[in-house]
């Protein structure tokens, strides 16, 4: 093997059981044939194999036996992907665990000596065989009468012992150092004494680290930290049940009740964009968890909202995360003045903006069982405020009526090998991350990618999960990028809330809400590697996915558009082209407009697989699953209404008012403008699925068409609850992101026209209110099956000579089936896209009494009042939504 050299960093080979090695076929020339090599596995229990020297190895080697027919069919059938990778048999090895605790690497050999191949081994599916009982172990700091007893899983360590500096020891001090015992588990333990309470702790854990390829000393802080020093330096043995880390208010106010999860109206919201510039919060507490508890702009907002029928506010990221500096001395800061001073299309504000450590989303977790510093008033002061300020701010919030969902980032680790910030790989090397063929990290996520698929990293999910329910109380979990997750990942998490009781665990887990972002890309993508939670593959299981099917034809175009100013339903394609070649000539722009019409009833349908309707493209009967969507996929993918989740714009990517400013032609008044932002939601707010609006799209708000604001600062991302600056003409957004869009995004900037007076916020503002009042009050928009809504709901005019185009006609009778709605016996949305009034007729309504909901008639649009039935000729101005409604007879 001369010349040759090895790097167990790269992993291309899976040891999958103690007799059975896959190895990628695509690794070897197509002309080499696996069977005329020579294979061998190689252990060092210290590292430092070196393909150079010739035999004898100062190492273990054993030869491997290439499989003809490939592996083990029980094997292919737990995971299809490796059906063509070379099967290798391993004879039968002694002390599978010692040689798991070095360095292990395949090599493939020509007869000549000339090395084929080389390369390290995943060797978690092993680890899972070797380790089942690790399952059932209670990690991290369990107390009992006082006293800790620490457990850490580290099944590839040699020692690990425990770093302690009590109370009142400097942690520059040295600390004490104490032995834990090793368990048959892989897991390490240590018990100790009443005296340890808010003590500061690290593992130092011995284990071989491929990074270095060497024996290494780690110290690192405790996975399953429930408290933290600052900037996450050490962990702190606190005991949640602690009388002062228990506020009153999360004490007394119970979780507010949710009947099924279709009535879910949920706004994202970012903890620091909530209150970073509210000036009715007292200075020191503006950008953290404690401003949910005072009496301010912003939480008076969110009673309104509240009142109306808003449910649930969704937290963005707020367990601990590596990217913003939790001292908030030395975070730097600039004077607003200085920004405010440049011009609206201006870069130098993304300039200044951006050479800060100041904000982040969050979605780079560190530790998931302990709040973040960064949003923490007492940062600095008290290693235990993360706490009891959470607990503070879910008890307030339920004070509001408002449940709490929280956003969970499973998906990947801000870093993992030997990185300072990696915590999973500095305990047990090689297991937390998955790989992709070439052997490398998936960084697909963006980040390196978690293999929830191992047995203890969806343990550590799970327990995480439930962490949060049993300990803070929170009311649902959206996962980001569920689609890295297994089906079977999912279904575990929701069998563990569902096992939650309130005589045992103070809530009922059976009602706390799951959903997430169900995406199908990177090495997962098409179930290559199993069942992913994806769209359309989460059917009976009560956890939901973002749907882009509505989103994409109410704003138009998708989120990686080249040209931003792809137009859709309610952006201009009905009746306000912008010109834009990219929008086709005016035959492409009506079937667009025709197809988007498509998928919006749909989605106004719960985005039912199941649901039947006319095509308003193609006049024929079509089920929601025959509906293209794109890349071969359909608009219905759900088969009951709570599987998907209607919206129109969230964190990521252009908030509404923004997306409409690119894509509307510049000439459309600031008051249609307002029309078209209220006419996007209530596409969302009025379909028979759970939904969610983004923090202050009720409000126009803008981030200077920022399309990825997660580190843009407080200048792009602040929330003005004074409806005051909608914060559009901010400066050109960050460049990393941006930079390519600013030839579109300039002019914009500079137009005084296009950033709105503090009237038109407060009448989007109003109008918002109003839709989520029509929601709450009118249990038709909220049927909570799919038999309900096939049998009430359908769209009269779709595909027929009588619909217009950029209309939507949607009926809702109650008196198909068992009657659910206590106050009206029908209900008929007429959506208007055009800019101008309609007159459509529906000729099922003719000879009926239908009369303006009560709520429009009595609401904040003087507009919508106008709108009229007639004999079963509806009138309904441009860019609206009129509710018609058949009240009961007494």
């Amino acid at each position: 093997m001369a010349g040759a050299s090895s790097d167990s960093t790269f992993a291309r080979g899976l040891w999958l059981a103690p007799e059975a090695i896959a190895w990628p076929s695509c690794a070897l020339p197509a002309n080499v044939d696996p069977l005329s090599l020579d294979w061998l596995l190689h252990a060092a229990p210290d590292g430092r194999i070196d393909l150079g020297r010739r035999e004898p190895f100062p190492w273990e080697s054993v030869p491997l036996t290439v499989r003809p027919e490939g592996l083990p069919a029980a094997i292919v059938a737990e995971r299809p992907y490796l059906a063509h990778a070379i099967g290798l048999d391993v004879p039968p090895l002694p002390d599978l665990r010692r040689l798991l605790a070095g360095q292990v690497i395949v090599t493939a050999q020509h007869r000549s000596g000339k090395l084929a191949e080389a390369s390290g081994l995943q060797v978690a599916p092993l680890i899972d065989l070797l380790f089942p009982d690790a399952l059932e172990a209670t990690l991290g700091a369990e107390w009992s009468d006082g006293v800790p007893t620490l457990r850490v899983w580290a099944p590839t360590a040699r020692s690990v012992t425990l770093l302690l500096w009590p109370v009142g020891v400097s942690l520059q001090d040295v600390p004490e150092r104490l032995r834990l015992r090793p368990a048959s588990d892989g897991t390490w333990s240590v018990r100790g004494d009443a005296s340890w309470r808010d003590a500061r702790y690290l593992y130092a854990v011995t284990v071989y680290a491929p990074a270095f390829d060497r024996v290494v000393e780690n110290r690192v802080t405790d996975p399953y930290s429930v408290a933290l020093t600052v900037n996450s330096t050490h962990s702190v043995l606190v005991d949640l049940d602690d009388a002062d880390l228990r506020p009153g208010a999360w004490l007394r106010t119970p979780s507010p009740p949710l009947a099924h999860p279709v009535d879910q109206v949920a706004y994202e919201l970012h903890v620091r964009d909530f209150s970073c510039a509210d000036t009715s919060v007292p200075a020191h507490l503006r950008g953290t968890f404690a401003a949910f508890a005072c009496d301010t702009r912003g939480t008076r907002h969110l009673r309104r909202l509240a009142e109306a029928g808003l449910t649930s506010v969704q937290l963005l990221p707020i367990s601990d995360y590596s990217s913003v500096d939790e001292d908030a001395a030395a975070r730097s800061r600039i004077d607003d003045a200085v920004l405010k001073a440049a011009a609206p299309d201006s870069d130098e504000q993304q300039r200044l903006s951006s050479a800060r450590r100041l904000y982040n989303w969050g979605y780079d977790p560190w530790h998931y069982q302990v709040p973040e510093g960064s949003l923490c008033a007492e940062a600095g002061r008290s290693d235990r405020s993360r706490v009891r300020e959470v607990r503070a701010m879910i008890g307030a919030l339920h004070g509001l009526g408002l449940r709490v969902v929280l956003d969970v980032v499973f998906n990947h680790t801000t870093s993992e090998g030997q990185a300072t910030t990696s915590v999973l790989s500095r305990i047990v090397p090689g297991y937390y991350h998955r790989r992709d063929v070439n052997g490398e990290i998936a960084l697909s996520t963006c980040c390196p990618n978690v293999a929830t698929e191992h047995a203890m990293a969806q343990k550590l999910m799970v327990d995480s999960v439930v962490h949060w329910a049993r300990h803070y109380r929170v009311d649902g979990f959206r996962f980001d990028l569920m689609g890295h997750h297994s089906r079977d990942n999912m279904l575990a998490v929701r069998a563990a809330l569902d096992a939650l009781t309130l005589e045992r665990d103070g809530v009922d887990g059976r009602g706390i809400t799951v959903w997430g972002e169900g995406w199908d890309f990177g090495e997962v993508a098409g179930n290559a590697r199993f069942v992913q939670a994806t769209q359309g593959q989460l059917a009976g299981t009560q956890i939901s996915t973002f749907s882009d099917r509505l989103r994409d034809a109410v704003r138009g175009g998708a989120p990686f558009d080249a040209d931003p100013r792809v137009q859709g339903f309610v952006s201009g394609l009905a009746g306000e082209p912008n010109g834009a070649a990219v929008n086709g000539d005016a035959d492409a722009q009506y079937d667009r407009l025709l197809r988007d019409t498509d998928l919006i009833q749909v989605g106004l349908a719960g985005h039912l697989a199941g649901f039947s309707f006319t095509s308003a493209r193609t006049r024929r009967g079509v089920r929601g699953d025959e509906v293209p969507y794109k890349h071969e996929s359909v608009a219905g993918y759900a088969t009951e209404p709570d599987e998907a989740i209607a919206y129109v714009d969230a964190h990521d990517n252009e908030t509404l008012f923004d997306a409409l400013t690119l894509k509307l032609p510049a000439t459309v008044p600031m008051g249609q403008r307002v029309r078209a932002n209220t006419l996007a939601l209530a596409l969302a707010t009025l379909s028979q699925n759970p939904v969610m609006w983004h923090a202050g799209t009720d409000f126009l708000r803008s981030k200077s068409l920022d399309r990825n604001s997660y580190d843009s600062g407080d200048w792009f991302n602040h929330l003005d609850f004074t409806l005051t600056d909608n914060g559009f003409g901010a400066g050109l957004p960050p460049a990393a992101d941006n930079a390519d869009k600013w030839g579109y995004m300039k002019p914009l900037l500079a137009d005084p026209a296009l950033k709105p007076h503090p009237r038109h916020m407060r009448r989007a503002h109003a109008a918002a209110l109003d839709l989520l009042r029509l929601r709450a009050s009118t249990r038709l928009f909220r049927l909570a099956t799919s038999e309900q809504i096939r049998r009430k709901v359908s769209f009269p005019v779709s595909g027929s000579w009588a619909q217009q185009p950029g209309v939507i006609v949607m009926v809702i009778d109650d008196t198909l089936g068992d009657r659910v709605d206590d106050r009206f016996s029908g209900v008929t949305v007429v959506v208007n896209a055009n800019p101008w009034p309609v007159r459509q007729p529906v000729s099922r309504l003719v000879g009926q009494r239908w009369i303006l909901h009560p709520v429009q008639a009595a609401g904040s649009d003087a507009v919508v009042k106008a709108a009229r039935a007639d004999d079963g000729v509806l009138a309904v101005p441009g860019r609206t939504a009129a509710v018609f409604v058949q009240p009961l007879e007494p």
